[in-house]
């Protein structure tokens, strides 16, 4: 069964973003290095000063291997100007007939 992670980090939403339409090849390169690890859905939000990153993979330990040896990563983070280390909470997926 898949996981759902949630990044939760303080930071600024359009800087984030302008830094993606100034550097989509790299945003892609982690996206593809991602997808190849096992990710199956990535995407960013923001609300409230804070930045949020859901993902889904096959599970904790994949996603923790690719999230710890990714090394652009922290380049993202303090393009958006992150404050502080980002929170990290792993769900497990649930089977549900309303799924889409």
């Amino acid at each position: 069964m898949s996981v759902v992670m949630i990044l939760r980090v303080q930071a600024d939403a359009n800087a984030l973003e302008q830094f993606g339409k100034n550097n989509a090849d790299l945003l892609t390169g982690i996206a593809d290095a991602g997808r190849a690890a096992g990710a199956t859905r990535h995407l960013f939000a923001a609300g409230d000063g804070e930045v949020l990153v859901i993902d889904e993979w096959p599970d904790e330990a994949t996603f923790r291997g690719f999230f710890d040896n990714q090394p652009d990563i922290p380049r993202v983070m303090q393009a958006a100007g992150a404050k502080g280390g980002p929170q990290i909470s792993i769900y497990r997926k649930l089977d549900m007939p309303d799924e889409f």
